[in-house]
């Protein structure tokens, strides 16, 4: 891109807080889509998030303009250690690249990702903000940089940490909270668990961000819109595998069981009755719980005498088919079957969490444990001193724990995220390790019903071939 400062006429980009300053208008008319007028400052206003775009559509049209909006740098690295990648690591990275080094890369977990963004980082060397859901996540990325690149400028941003420095690793509150400050520094930007992207709080990372290189991470992609919108944000959708094709080379091999429970005849009738009060209500207030709105109307309506009793009913419902002594028993005997292993155990709520522990006498995690206690938990946990852990859903993504090898799963939702997330808990890699996955499901009851509508669900879209993706015009080296 031609750079000219002598003359005062030449078109110039600027960035201010999140947006870009365009003036005056380039030759060509490319560059229009991206822009508005705006009075107020007597200029052309563009979303920092087109930076590129607009940097392409000049490009195209043969113009000139002085890009003052750019303040992100050359990163030098001097790597201490190498891994050698899997070759779905280096055919994500290959593929990522191919695509202008813009979108999204679909693994499970375990599968490396962390790997996947340093060998993004390795070719395109560009000051590089990470961000990451947790503080769990951010130190985990951070330790794995630091022993990759002992000498990089790299700092932390969350968790009291406001460092300031070409590397960074952020959480996504801290880095939305930062963006309009952060938004022209980075170059590369790496999204871990992309999805969580999507919200309005945390989008305005990307879209305050002029970086022309962006790497979205994931093993649980969202669908439809969401996904749409993930890659207007990122980039397309580049490369994807599944648990079931890394199973016994980059992942573990691995077994899912499913195992029936049925309700003991005083459950049963409980259980019949509640639903038959739930039921009634449902139908005389024309609500139906089998989409969002349906379940929104319904919360909505428990304010009132009738909607309280049928919202209790539905929780008593759903207490006895999470709870039912069956799966206590069944958990008994699964627990006796891997006696050597490391067994994470999960359930849908806090009350079976702290039940399960009560009577099998497990160390027990939920988003109520204390920051301090729950790494202490899961520092025992690694170490072997606790075979066992129960937890609820806060265990689903943001935590690495290496050493499980069973997954009991007592309680879930129909969401395949979650079931994905789970899995991939059991699945790191290590030498002779065979992963199994229970699924205890309360027969006849609505449990039942939304593990089947979760194994029923369509697949996700395929992605494109590599070779439909349009390449970027700009020389990478160019930005």
């Amino acid at each position: 891109m031609t750079r000219v400062s002598s003359a005062r006429s030449q078109p110039t980009l600027r960035y201010e807080r999140g947006t870009l300053l365009l003036h005056p208008a380039p030759a060509g008319q490319g560059w229009a889509e991206h822009a508005q007028w705006d009075d107020r400052v007597g200029r052309f206003r563009v979303p920092a998030h087109r930076y590129r775009a607009l940097l392409e559509a000049v490009r195209r049209d043969g113009a000139e303009l002085r890009d003052e909006a750019r303040d992100f740098q050359e990163l030098k690295l001097s790597p201490s250690r190498f891994v050698t990648p899997y070759p779905h690591q280096t055919e994500a990275i290959d593929a990522w690249k191919r695509a202008g080094r813009r979108g999204l890369v679909v693994l499970p977990t375990g599968a490396g990702k962390t790997l996947v963004a340093q060998l993004a980082l390795d070719a395109t060397p560009r000051s590089c903000l990470v961000v990451v859901p947790t503080l769990d996540l951010m130190h985990q990325w951070y330790a794995g940089f630091l022993a990759t690149y002992p000498d990089a400028p790299l700092g932390l941003l969350g968790g009291g940490s406001k460092d300031d420095t070409p590397l960074l690793v952020a959480t996504y509150d801290s880095a939305a909270i930062h963006a309009e400050r952060l938004g022209n520094r980075y170059g590369l930007v790496v999204f871990d668990e992309v999805h969580h992207l999507g919200g309005d709080f945390n989008r305005v990372i990307a879209e305050y961000s002029i970086a022309p290189y962006r790497l979205g991470l994931t093993a649980t992609p969202p669908q439809g819109a969401r996904l749409r919108d993930l890659q207007g944000l990122v980039g397309p959708l580049v490369y994807r595998r599944t648990p079931e094709e890394l199973a016994g080379t980059a992942l573990a091999s691995y077994r899912e069981v499913r195992i029936t429970v049925q309700l003991s005849a005083a459950e049963r009738a409980r259980y019949d009755a509640a639903i038959a009060t739930r039921n009634a209500f449902l139908r005389r207030s024309g609500i139906n719980l089998g989409n969002l709105e349906g379940w929104r109307t319904f919360v909505m309506r428990s304010g009132t005498p009738e909607g309280r009793a049928a919202m209790l009913a539905h929780r008593e419902a759903r207490s006895l088919a999470f709870g039912t002594e069956g799966k206590l028993r069944v958990l008994e005997e699964l627990l006796a079957q891997h006696p050597e292993e490391r067994v994470l155990v999960f359930t849908d709520d806090n009350a079976t969490v702290y039940r399960v522990s009560r009577e099998f006498l497990l160390p027990a995690l939920t988003h109520q444990t204390p920051v301090k206690e729950r790494v202490a938990l899961l520092d025992a946990f690694r170490k072997g001193d606790y075979r066992v852990l129960v937890t609820s859903r806060v265990l689903n993504e943001g935590v690495d724990v290496p050493e499980a090898s069973v997954a009991i799963v007592l309680s879930g939702t129909g969401v395949e995220r979650e079931h994905t997330q789970r899995l991939g808990r059991i699945l790191r890699r290590a030498e002779g390790k065979q992963a199994v996955l229970y699924e205890v499901v309360a027969e006849d009851t609505t449990e039942e019903g939304v593990a089947r509508r979760r194994r029923g669900q369509e697949p996700a879209s395929p992605v494109p071939y590599l070779d439909e993706i349009t390449p970027d015009p700009i020389d990478w080296e160019d930005l």
